[in-house]
C-alpha cells in the first residue's frame, strides 16, 4: 500500500485519454530514455520518448522501442538502423550513451497502426529527418509565382 495522505483530487485535473495524433511530420525531440528488458527475459530493448515541440500537439508524447538486444539477428539489425537513422537527424554519430541524443530537435514521421492486443489504433513514428524537414515548403505552380492555394 501507498500513503495517500495529503492527495486532494478536488485540486488535480483528471487524467484523460489521448487519440493517436494525425498521421504527418512533427518536429520534436527525445526527452527520456531507457534500456529495458524484453518480455521473455532474453533481451533488451532502448525505450526512446519523444515530445512533439509545436503545433495543434504540442507536448504530446511518442515512444519507440528498438531491440538492440535480441536472439534474433534481423531484429538487431532492423533496431540498429533505425538508431543509425536517428543519429543522423540529430547530429551525433556517435553517442557514448542515449542521454547524447536527448533535447536536439529532430523531424519524425508518425503513422497509425492497430493495437494487436486491443484492437485500438496508436502511433508509431516510421522516419527520422534533420529538423530542418519537419515542415514541408509550400511550392509554386507555373510562371506567376503564386502558391498554387492562392490562385
Amino acid at each position: 500500500m501507498a500513503n495517500l495522505n495529503g492527495f486532494d483530487a478536488n485540486e488535480v485535473e483528471p487524467a484523460v485519454g489521448f487519440d493517436p495524433i494525425p498521421v504527418g511530420r512533427y518536429l520534436a525531440v527525445i526527452t527520456d530514455s531507457e534500456m529495458k528488458p524484453t518480455k521473455s527475459g532474453t533481451g533488451s530493448f532502448l525505450e526512446l520518448t519523444f515530445q512533439v515541440l509545436e503545433g495543434e500537439f504540442k507536448e504530446r508524447l511518442l515512444w519507440t522501442r528498438l531491440n538492440l538486444d535480441n536472439p534474433n539477428a534481423t531484429t538487431v539489425r532492423i533496431a540498429r538502423a533505425e538508431l543509425s537513422a536517428i543519429c543522423r537527424a540529430v547530429g551525433v554519430m556517435t553517442p557514448k550513451d542515449s542521454i547524447d541524443l536527448h533535447n536536439v530537435p529532430l523531424a519524425i514521421t508518425v503513422g497509425q497502426r492497430k493495437r494487436q492486443d486491443t484492437g485500438e489504433m496508436t502511433n508509431v513514428i516510421k522516419d527520422y529527418a534533420k529538423k530542418d524537414a519537419a515542415a514541408p515548403k509550400p511550392t509554386t505552380s507555373g510562371n506567376d509565382g503564386k502558391a498554387p492555394w492562392k490562385k
